[in-house]
């Protein structure tokens, strides 16, 4: 039997060929999909990062030609979809999540450790060592809009650290070499107007609470915290825990703590102790010490799991091999962890149900229930540091 088609004019021909394509696109676009449990690992020895979701526990995608992540840090747009990467190169990147590829990335700097985004998600913010201070950025074109020196005498700029968001499109952050903290307003981009405020020897890290009223400093060159009440600023700078250790002998610094994953369950604060191998537990509404817990080492990141229960805390060089988990009621530690080499990073899941833990000398990430505290799934990973997930984007300070 014999089959006759129909002869087809050239228009009708074009009409079948263009829809042949369009049916072929559409069987390889993926298929759509939300930003709410997707997330950032940074693969610092490849210049890389790699898209992961949280609830499959899997890797996506590969974004690679993100330059030196040695030191990187990753903040969202307000919807998800966009990461911002910061390098220590100086690098700039926006990431598209779901498309898995650089939307854009420029060189702003030649030394920077990170940045921040704005209340209202238009501004992208870095802060830099060299040349020291901030540069502020359109958040869609990545268009440069101002910059705030941090120049604190005649020819001499300060490294900036402790860049936080504020309400009212302000940012707070810290100078190391200078010993103040400036609060900038970028109501006005392209006009930004700053206040600066003694804060003390040496600010190393600091980071706004998650109200967004306090900016707290800590200060590597005397013992205490530098606190900043936003809501009152014209009060100046307050030293809190001062005295914190004086007259023992201190122990040396292997790697400097991180105050930007800080803990806060109920009223009290949860904040690594310099030098020392114990947490300080600090009471938010009056800001003074009511407790130390001994741990393991010298703690770096200390974070709370979102419902406040739980405190995980990992450890600097040369006992970065383990994690303790501590109960925040009894105010001790429940479960020692060893998840590999050089455990760098912690990231809990939205609801913290389970928690994203980077082990760099074994290239994995392992993912831990957090009630129980056994390990559910490992993913391969090139030298994973910093576990980023687009729940920042709702947080202020992050």
């Amino acid at each position: 039997m014999t089959i006759r088609l129909p002869r087809l004019s050239l228009p009708q021909l074009c009409a079948v060929a263009l829809a042949t394509l369009l049916l072929a696109a559409c069987s390889s676009t993926p298929a759509p999909r939300g930003t709410g449990d997707l997330g950032l690992v940074i693969e610092r020895a490849s210049g890389q990062v790699a898209v992961v979701e949280t609830t499959g526990r899997s890797r996506l995608a590969t974004v690679q030609g993100l330059g030196d992540l040695s030191h990187a840090h990753v903040t969202y747009s307000r919807d998800g979809r966009y990461g911002y990467v910061f390098g220590r190169d100086g690098g700039l990147a926006k990431v598209d999540l779901l498309l898995g590829r650089i939307d854009r990335r420029v060189v702003q700097a030649g030394n920077s450790i990170g940045g921040s985004i704005s209340q209202d998600g238009r501004l992208v913010v870095a802060q830099n060592y060299d040349p020291g201070g901030i540069r502020v950025f359109d958040a869609d074109t990545l268009e440069p809009l101002s910059e705030v020196p941090a120049e604190y005498a005649p020819g001499f700029r300060s490294k900036v650290v402790g860049l936080a968001d504020l309400p009212g499109q302000r940012f707070a952050y810290a100078l190391f070499e200078a010993g103040e903290i400036w609060v900038t307003d970028l109501s006005d981009p392209r006009k930004p107007r700053t206040q600066r405020y003694p804060a003390g020897h040496q600010p190393y890290d600091a980071l706004v609470t998650p109200d967004g009223r306090h900016f707290i400093a800590g200060l590597f060159g005397e013992d205490g915290l530098a606190l900043l009440d936003l809501w009152h600023p014209e009060q100046g700078v307050r030293k809190i825990l001062s005295g914190y250790g004086r007259g023992e002998q201190p122990l040396p610094v292997y790697k400097m703590p991180h105050l930007r994953g800080w803990a806060v369950a109920g009223d009290y604060a949860w904040l690594p102790a310099i030098g020392r191998h114990e947490v300080l537990v600090v009471d938010t509404r009056d800001w003074r010490e009511v407790a130390r817990v001994p741990v393991h080492s010298q703690p770096v990141f200390v974070m709370a799991r979102p419902d406040g229960r739980q405190v995980w805390v990992n450890f600097a060089f040369p006992d970065n091999g383990k994690l303790q988990v501590i109960d925040t009621e009894s105010r001790s530690v429940v479960e020692t962890l060893e998840p590999g080499r050089a455990v760098l990073h912690m990231e809990f899941t939205p609801r913290g149900e389970a928690v994203w833990v980077s082990a760099r000398d074994d290239d994995k990430v392992v993912v831990y229930d957090t009630e129980t505290r056994r390990p559910l799934a490992e993913l391969p990973a090139a030298k994973p540091s910093g576990i980023f997930f687009t729940s920042r984007a709702a947080r202020t300070g992050f």
